[in-house]
C-alpha cells in the first residue's frame, strides 16, 4: 500500500468492518521492547533482561516476535542475552526504534481485523501519553507508526472530535465477539491521571466502538493498590474465552485490597455480554503482598499473557502459585499454562501482560 501512513479515511475502522480479535486467536507475532530504562527496574536491569529471554523462550516456538530496540549495539546485547537464554533467534526480528521504555502492551500496535473483502489487518493509533504521569513518552508514542511502516498497514490515528484519543492496551481487555472491558478508575476519574480531559463514559465508549469495533463496554470498579496505571484492567480481570472471566480476589479482610477488589464482584454479577448472557467468572487468587522501598508492588495473576506456544503467569514465590496455574491450567486446555518468576519484574510495577503485545494472525 502506497504510503498508508498519508492515507485518511472518513470512515472509521468498524464502519469498515474491523474489530479487535481476542488475545488467545492465532498470532503472527508477539511485540516486546527490550528493557533498557534503568529507573523502572532500580539495580535489577540485567536480572530483567535474563526474564525477557525465558519469556521469548517460551512464546517464539509458536510466533514470531517483533523485538524493538533502540539501535544496532543494544540490538546485539539483546542477541546475546537470548542466545545464552537458549532463544531461537531466527525466530526474532529486530525493530529499530527508540524507546522511553520497554511497556509494549501500551505503547505497541494495537491491531483489529476484517475478513472482507479480504482478510487483513490494521493498527489503531491510540496516543500514548506515559499513563497521564511521566513526562518521557515521545518515543514511545511513535511505536506504532513505525510497525505500521513495517508491516505496511493502514494506520488509523484514534480522535474523539478531531483530538487524539489516549488509551493503553493493558486498560482494555476484549473477548472478540464485540465485549470490551475497563475500569471506571482508569479512564473515567477526574482528577487522577487522566487520559483524555472533558470525556466521560459516553464519549469514552462511542470512540472504543468506532476505532476496535465493538458493541457492548463493560465497566469494573478499581484495580489494586499500587498499580502504577491507575487502574489497569489486565491486573484484574481477563477473558480466557468468549464467555468466561477469570476475576482477582482478595480474602484477607485486613488487605488493604479486600475493599476495593469486592467492590468489582459485586459490579460483576449484574454485567452482560454481547448476547445478552451472563459471564462465567472464575476467582482467581492474590498473592501475598510484596513491597519494594515501601511501597506496594501490583502483583497479580491475572497479567498473564496468551501466546500461540503457552500461556505464561507471573509468579511470585508464593503459595498461591501453584493455586493459580492449576486455575489457569484446566480453563487453558489447548495450550500448556507456564509460569515465569516475576518478583524482580513486577518492581517497574507491571509485569508479563504489560510487557506483551499481540499481532494477530
Amino acid at each position: 500500500m502506497a504510503d498508508s501512513l498519508k492515507e485518511t479515511s472518513p470512515a472509521s475502522p468498524a464502519e469498515l468492518g474491523y474489530t479487535m480479535p481476542a488475545e488467545w486467536e492465532r498470532h503472527e507475532a508477539t511485540w516486546l521492547g527490550w528493557p533498557h530504562n534503568a529507573t523502572d527496574w532500580p539495580g535489577k536491569l540485567d536480572t530483567i533482561r535474563w526474564v525477557y529471554g525465558e519469556m521469548v523462550r517460551k512464546i517464539s516456538p509458536g510466533e514470531l516476535v517483533r523485538l524493538l530496540v533502540r539501535h544496532k549495539n543494544e540490538e546485539k546485547l539483546a542477541r546475546h542475552y537470548l542466545q545464552r537464554a537458549g532463544c531461537e533467534l531466527k525466530r526474532v526480528q529486530f525493530v529499530m526504534h527508540p524507546t522511553n521504555r520497554g511497556w509494549t502492551r501500551d505503547t505497541g500496535p494495537i491491531f483489529v481485523r476484517r475478513t472482507r473483502p479480504r482478510a487483513e489487518t490494521a493498527i489503531v493509533h491510540f496516543h500514548f501519553n506515559a499513563w497521564a504521569k511521566y513526562p518521557d513518552w515521545r518515543k514511545d508514542r511513535l511505536v506504532p507508526e513505525t510497525a505500521a511502516r513495517l508491516l505496511r498497514k493502514r494506520l488509523f490515528r484514534a480522535e474523539h472530535e478531531g483530538r487524539p484519543f489516549v488509551l493503553e492496551g493493558g486498560g482494555i481487555e476484549v473477548n472478540g465477539r464485540g465485549t470490551l472491558l475497563t475500569t471506571e478508575e482508569c479512564y473515567l476519574d477526574p482528577k487522577v491521571q487522566v487520559r483524555n480531559p472533558g470525556l466521560g463514559r459516553k464519549e469514552f465508549e462511542s470512540t472504543v466502538r468506532r476505532y476496535l469495533g465493538v458493541k457492548n463496554v463493560l465497566w469494573l470498579r478499581n484495580g489494586p493498590v499500587g498499580d502504577d496505571t491507575h487502574g489497569h484492567i489486565d491486573d484484574i480481570c481477563r477473558f480466557v474465552n468468549s464467555r468466561t472471566l477469570v476475576l482477582i480476589r482478595e480474602t484477607n479482610r485486613r488487605d488493604i485490597n479486600y475493599r476495593p477488589l469486592a467492590e468489582n464482584w459485586e459490579r460483576i454479577r449484574d454485567l452482560r455480554l454481547e448476547d445478552g448472557s451472563k459471564p462465567e467468572v472464575i476467582p482467581l487468587p492474590m498473592p501475598a503482598p510484596l513491597h519494594f522501598a515501601g511501597d506496594r508492588l501490583p502483583a497479580s495473576y491475572a497479567n498473564f499473557y496468551i501466546s500461540n506456544a503457552a500461556v505464561i503467569v507471573p509468579t511470585f514465590n508464593d503459595p498461591m502459585d501453584r493455586v493459580a496455574l492449576g486455575i489457569l491450567g484446566e480453563l487453558f486446555t489447548d495450550r500448556p499454562v507456564v509460569g515465569i518468576h516475576a518478583v524482580d519484574l513486577v518492581l517497574g510495577f507491571g509485569s508479563l501482560h504489560c510487557l506483551t503485545q499481540q499481532q494477530p494472525r
